[in-house]
Formats: C-alpha cells, structure tokens, sequence
C-alpha cells in the first residue's frame, strides 16, 4: 500500500471582495503518494494555483483557508505557523522565472540561501550542491553561472536555476506550478523530460499544475481535474484518458486533436459557455450551464465525489444518480 506524503480534505479559501466573497477553492480532496507525479489540470481560474498557494502558506494575507485535514509528512499545516512551514520539505517552481529569481542578487546567492539557513552548513558546501544542481539540471558552464545575475540566462535556462533551486534541500514534495508555459515549445519538451527524470531519479513527489493535457499525458502518474474552484474528477492517468466519467474532462479531451483521426479540415470540439462566478454560494453542478447532458437534477443536486470505479472518482449528479439507481 501506498503511502501518503500530502492529505487534504474539504479545502476552502475565500477571498474577500467588493461584491462578497470569492469562494476560490471549494471543498477540494487531494492525496499524493511519495514519489509520484499528480497533475492538477483545468482552465485558468478553477483554483489550481490558489490550491498550492494554500499549502506553501503563499496566501494573500485577507484569505480565509479552512480544512478537515490538511496534513504534510504528518504536520498539520492549518495548526503549523509559517515559520514552521519552512522548515518542512516542500519546495516550489513558479511559473515566470524573471519574476521569482530576484534580478539585484547573483544566482550564487540565490540557490544557496535556503540550504544554507534550512541545513546549517558552510557556504563553500552550498556552493558544491548549488554547481552539482546546476550541472545535473542541464546548465553549462555551472560553477561560472554562480556570479552571474538573472537577465544573463536565457527563460529556458532560467527555469533550469529553478528547478535546480527547489532540489537545494532535497525536498519530500515539489509543486510545480506551469512552469513551462512562458517557454517554447522545443525548450518545453526539455524541461518536461528533466522535470520527470529528476522526480525519477531522487524519489521526490511532484504536484504539476497545467492547463495542457498533452503534458499531463506525458509526465503523470495520477491526474486530478479541477472546475470552478473544485475537483471534479480524478485517478491514474490511463484510466482519466480511457475513460473520463466528468461532462468537463469529456470536453477537454474531445478539444485535442488525435493523430490518423482529426484530419486537416476537420472541426475540433468547444465547450460552450463560461464558467460560473464564484462569487456567493452556489447551487447544484458547477458545470451545469455548459453541459450537454444537463437535467433538472443538476440545478437542484450539489455533487460530491464519489468513486465511480477502482481509484476513480467523479463529481456529476447523472453520474452520483445512476450510481444510485444501479445500488437500489
């Protein structure tokens, strides 16, 4: 059996605004296993990074986060305060390296901070681990890069620092939040593969945040798909792609084309409309609006999730109503 790095039951976090509160996560579950790749996937603004904000202690200072179980590694992180959170063993690579790597202070400085204040040990150790990172994540030139400032690497490289940043302290966790989504397509590739083959090589888990299913394909172990500020579906990668039980994972997949079946005059799928304010409660599905099957059970029926099949679950009121028939 599996064990459990990172536990999270029933997540909020609410943000105070002029027209009431922004309900940005709303009763999110999520489980990672050591050394596994989960991809959280959805369009922009279904609370994916505010998800990981929420564990790095990142949050806005007037959001409100509430939880059942928020556990990492068994520290309660809703009862840690955020000078313990640092000292735990998560790290993270945000998406835009120009704007987290800070441009005043040489790379040098920047990879052996952490190590130095976390492990207690001298500059010149830093130093070693700091090139040796370097070096493994794929920079040449490594031990010279040490004196030289952000705006002298190009993005790919850049992120490659990051990347090299968060393995510093040899961390239990990892959260990746877009980070190839201002790079292009060749150096993308690059950084997909070395993301992997590091998560591989060092047994470190992995939360990757994306929008793109061509990634998620690629990298992931198991694939959580998030809507409107909530998970609603998950599970192993091959079952989610084989066989998606969600309206909205249905749509995303039907919107990629498939090599010997879309051809060039052929038509890609939409989903219609958009997504629902979260601002105020909500009632029923959250993907109603934009659903084809809708029925009058999803306006009057709140889904939870519930597993469908084997590590499968779904959030759907069909779904959650034919389950029900097929129990009775």
């Amino acid at each position: 059996m599996e064990q459990a790095l990172l536990t999270i039951r029933d997540l909020q976090v609410t943000l105070p605004t002029a027209n009431g509160p922004l309900h940005a996560v709303r009763g999110v579950d999520l489980t990672v296993n050591r050394g596994e790749m989960l991809c959280i996937v959805g369009e922009s603004g279904c609370g994916k990074s505010m998800t990981s904000m929420a564990l790095m202690g990142l949050l806005p200072k007037k959001a409100r986060c509430e939880a059942s179980t928020m556990t990492f590694d068994g520290h309660d992180l809703l009862s840690t305060p955020k000078s313990g959170i640092r000292g735990l063993r998560m790290s993270m690579i945000f998406q835009e390296p120009m704007t987290s790597l800070n441009p005043s202070l040489k790379l040098g400085d920047q990879l052996c901070e952490g190590i130095i204040a976390h492990k207690r040990i001298s500059k010149a150790e830093a130093r070693e681990r700091a090139i040796y990172l370097l070096q493994r994540t794929g920079v040449p030139h490594a031990e010279e890069r040490l004196n030289q400032y952000p705006h002298q690497l190009s993005g790919g490289l850049r992120q490659r620092v990051m990347i090299a940043m968060a393995l510093m302290c040899s961390p239990d966790l990892i959260i990746a939040d877009e980070p190839t989504t201002a790079l292009d397509v060749t150096i993308q590739a690059q950084i997909l593969r070395l993301i992997r083959e590091l998560q591989q090589e060092f047994g470190t888990a992995v939360i990757f945040i994306t929008h793109d299913l061509g990634v998620v394909a690629r990298i992931a172990d198991r694939v959580a798909v998030m809507y409107a500020g909530q998970v609603v579906e998950s599970g192993g990668v091959t079952e989610i792609f084989r066989s998606p039980h969600h309206p909205y994972t249905q749509g995303l997949l039907s919107c990629i084309p498939v090599p010997g079946k879309t051809g060039p005059e052929g038509k890609l799928a939409t989903i219609n409309g958009v997504v629902p304010s979260l601002i105020g409660e909500m009632q029923g599905c959250a993907f109603a609006n934009r659903c084809s099957r809708r029925s009058a059970s999803c306006d009057s029926v709140t889904p939870s999730l519930i597993e469908s099949g084997p590590q499968h679950w779904v959030r759907c009121p069909l779904h959650q109503t034919t389950l029900w028939k097929e129990a009775s």
